[in-house]
């Protein structure tokens, strides 16, 4: 089968992903076999493609976030069928799903309902179940106290699906922050009830507001260089859950207020044998969702074909940090 795979760790300008011929996936026990119909790319991805190398000898194969047509089940796989419309994610240490078949654990993945769009589709799994694994860690719920979330990078993917799932089912008020016109526009699309620019005083727009403080800031994009103005907008035993954490930082400030703090890595449940099943249900209720209307899908660039030149075409647009909602490569269907 086709699949876009590269050898080194690269920049942009050198890019070095090419369409190659590669082995079909080998299924496990608990594995589906998906005809990939289409393929939603993140910065994720264009970060460890900068960063990480193939074996010596081996091909990387990224792309964790797909719909497509169900072609084979592995004996364990229960509940799918050959044919079965999906979407879903995949495994960090496995071939990801730039590619025309992808071999997947059948329990990161949830049926597509009818009125769908495979492109649809696969604008959300990564955002939706970062934003709900960040947000709703324990119980399927916000923490009991608290009423007010702000939300850095509320035009992005992640932070797109934070804000409709937090208005969606629950009565916190959101504010989301961006920076130009036309992502302020989508923010505020997404429902955020109010919109403030994270290149300025957070703590001095909220206070123009009329908001003194937070309960939970949920950081999508430049943690680090926001953790003074996160530290100064939350409340004391305010909760902050972030999801590109890099050190070092200093901690104490959090300390003095008491604060929580989360960190989010969608495939720690698979990597570590955790409830990996729930990622299944959180996809499954999201795709109703969106059909009900409860939710929008975020596909906001449609890209056509697997090459090369798509995939460079969509990591150009994810390094920019411009783009607002999700890049999608349509590849069939």
């Amino acid at each position: 089968m086709k699949a876009l795979a590269y050898e080194r760790a690269h920049a942009l300008d050198a890019f070095a992903i090419n369409l190659v011929e590669v082995a079909e996936p080998r299924l496990r026990d608990g594995d589906l076999l998906v005809e990939v119909h289409a393929i939603g790319v993140n910065p994720g991805e264009a970060a460890i493609r900068q960063t990480r190398s193939a074996e010596p000898g081996g091909r990387v194969i990224l792309g964790w976030e797909f719909a497509g047509v169900v072609a084979a089940v592995g004996p364990a796989a229960a509940g799918f069928a050959v044919g079965d419309r999906v979407l879903g994610t995949g495994d960090i240490t496995r071939d990801g799903s730039w590619a025309e078949r992808v071999a997947v654990d059948h329990r990161v993945v949830a049926r597509m309902p009818d009125g769908l769009a495979f492109t649809d589709a696969a604008s959300l799994p990564i955002g939706v179940l970062t934003a709900w694994e960040s947000l709703f860690r324990d119980q399927d719920a916000l923490p009991g106290d608290v009423g007010r979330v702000l939300v850095i990078g509320g035009a992005g993917g992640v932070g797109s699906m934070a804000t409709q799932l937090l208005k969606a089912t629950t009565p916190a008020f959101v504010i989301g922050t961006a920076s130009r016109p036309e992502s302020q526009a989508w923010t505020r699309a997404m429902g955020a009830d109010l919109v403030v620019n994270h290149r300025g005083d957070l703590a001095g727009q909220l206070r123009a507001a009329g908001i003194d403080h937070v309960d939970l800031v949920f950081s999508t994009s430049g943690t680090s260089g926001h953790l003074e103005a996160i530290v100064e907008v939350l409340r004391p035993f305010g909760h902050l859950s972030a999801i590109d954490l890099t050190g070092p930082f200093d901690l104490g400030a959090f300390t003095g207020k008491s604060l929580s703090l989360h960190s989010e890595m969608v495939f720690s449940k698979i990597v570590t044998d955790g409830d990996v099943a729930s990622q299944g249900r959180i996809l499954a209720r999201a795709a109703a969702d969106v059909v009900a209307g409860r939710l929008r899908p975020i596909v906001t660039t449609t890209l056509e074909g697997l090459t090369a030149d798509t995939m460079k075409v969509a990591h150009v647009l994810a390094e920019s940090g411009r783009t607002v909602g999700k890049t999608v490569i349509q590849i069939a269907g």
